[in-house]
Formats: C-alpha cells, sequence, structure tokens
C-alpha cells in the first residue's frame, strides 16, 4: 500500500503528484504540506503536526470534509515530516512516496533528504523517494538495490552518505562501475548518464543516495 506525504517545501506541480497517487493509497500532509496538496488538488485523510504552517480557513476547510487531524506541540523532537513517515509506517504502508520536501530552508531540504535513511524505513524494509519536478531521490543499500527506470541522456548521480560506500555495481550508464568504491566526501558518482532505459545500482555495505534528474 502506498503512502502519499506532502511536505511543506516548494509546491509540486498537479501532474507530478497525480502521477504518484494510486487508487488505495494513503495521502498523508505533513503541517503546512496541506497547502501543497491542496494546491495539486489532492484532499489528504490526515493532517499531522504542531500546525504552525496551516492557515486557519485552510483547517477549516479540511475539518468540514472530514480530514483527521493530528495534532503535536511545538516544542517536539521530530519534524513534522519525519511524524508523517512514521504514522505511514504506523498504518502499514509498503512504499512512500514524499512530495514538495525541496525548495526554501536548507536546514529542512536536507534533514528531509537524510530522513530516506530513517532506520524505521530500513527496519521494516519500506522504500521510500522524494519526488520533484525533475528529480527523484532515493537511498540504495544491500537491503534495497535499484532498478532506475528513465531514458538515455537522463542524469544519475551517486552520493555515498555516511562514510564509503563499497561493492558498488553501475549497470545500463555511461560510466559503470563493478565491485567498487564509493568514497564519501568526494564527488566520484555525480552526473552520470542513462545509456539505457533501465539503470541498475548494487551496493554491498554503505549508504548512497541516488539522485535521478529527467531530462526535458
Amino acid at each position: 500500500m502506498r503512502a502519499v506525504i506532502f511536505a511543506n517545501g516548494a509546491a509540486t506541480s498537479p501532474e507530478i503528484a497525480q502521477s504518484c497517487l494510486q487508487p488505495d493509497a494513503i495521502v498523508i500532509a505533513a503541517d503546512g504540506g496541506a497547502r501543497n496538496a491542496w494546491f495539486a488538488g489532492v484532499t489528504p485523510d490526515t493532517v499531522i503536526g504542531d500546525l504552525d504552517s496551516l492557515p486557519a480557513a485552510l483547517r477549516a476547510d479540511l475539518e468540514g470534509r472530514g480530514v483527521r487531524f493530528s495534532i503535536h506541540p511545538p516544542r517536539k523532537d521530530e519534524t513534522d515530516l519525519e511524524l508523517a513517515i512514521r504514522r505511514a509506517l504506523e498504518r502499514g504502508a509498503t512504499d512512500i512516496v514524499i512530495l514538495s520536501a525541496l525548495g526554501g530552508r536548507w536546514d529542512q531540504a536536507l534533514a528531509n533528504v537524510l530522513l530516506l535513511t530513517l532506520p524505521a524505513l530500513r527496519e521494516r524494509h519500506v522504500p521510500a523517494c522524494i519526488v520533484d519536478e525533475r528529480q527523484t531521490l532515493r537511498v540504495i543499500t544491500s537491503d534495497t538495490p535499484a532498478r532506475i527506470e528513465g531514458r538515455s541522456g537522463d542524469t544519475l548521480s551517486l552520493i555515498a552518505l555516511g562514510g564509503d560506500a563499497s561493492g558498488v555495481t553501475i549497470e545500463g550508464c555511461e560510466y559503470p562501475l563493478t565491485e567498487d568504491r564509493l568514497p564519501f566526501g568526494e564527488t566520484l558518482g555525480i552526473s552520470n548518464v542513462l545509456r539505457e532505459p533501465v539503470a541498475r545500482v548494487h551496493v554491498k555495505d554503505g549508504i548512497v543516495l541516488a539522485i535521478h534528474i529527467r531530462e526535458t
């Protein structure tokens, strides 16, 4: 079961948002992400957070539609997006797509990207990705090899997180790797190019952030 989460970053276009939905999808808005859901023409079934970014008029409208609210105090240890991801897991999500998570504040955007490494996701083997207008971000580990579908000419960048990644294999790209090392803090994996409709990336040890940039 897919969960689609709207964060409070730069709004994702209605076309991209609608393409991520599935008939039985759980739709959660992280606080002001409800505005991004509204922009995309989507009514969330749950809004979660401290509600400091949610306009009163929109809250009233959503309450009138029967949307559930999970209200948390402003003084908390998690961001609203982390709360939304954890709620999606509690509800049995087997696949999580996060929209509107980039743009705006760098601290929030970086924290949003790093939430893709949330241990609770790995413990439950639930894949998660951030989808932007032209980019999809996901984490690759030994447990989650990636099959990246795109077009020849798309950009694929791989960045090691938290230390070197070893046993990295890249297939279907201009610059392949076979059981190689992707050093942490270096730029070896930046700006690879798809040469086939599908690229495959495997990692034996470590965590790799994969950024797929679709050519227009």
